[in-house]
């Protein structure tokens, strides 16, 4: 399993200067951290800050990576209980891009 910065970097790496979501999202892994992308600022910003965002997604680092993966679907991970969204839902609906 990845580890907290591994995962960031991806993250990084993925979104670049610009996620095309135009707003904040974080990946609340409980325990394990958070990854906070806010793509309200150019170039966007990949961190691992508490901060409030427009979105919140709570799920497992492993379903997370799993999902990222494409070896679990994210509708239906949700669906499960296994991935939760706080806030605005639109973000969430558009992580396909980041994720993808």
């Amino acid at each position: 399993m990845a580890t907290l910065e591994e995962i960031t970097e991806q993250m990084r790496s993925r979104v670049g200067a610009d996620a095309g979501l135009n707003k904040s999202v974080k990946f609340d892994f409980t325990d394990d951290g958070v990854v906070r992308i806010d793509d309200t600022q150019t170039p966007a910003v990949v961190d691992n800050e508490a901060a409030a965002t427009d979105c919140t997604v709570k799920v497992s680092k492993e379903d997370f990576e799993k999902i990222a993966s494409g070896d679990m679907n994210a509708q239906m991970a949700f669906m499960q209980g296994k991935l939760k969204v706080e806030g605005d839902m639109s973000v969430a609906m558009q992580l396909g891009k980041v994720l993808g």
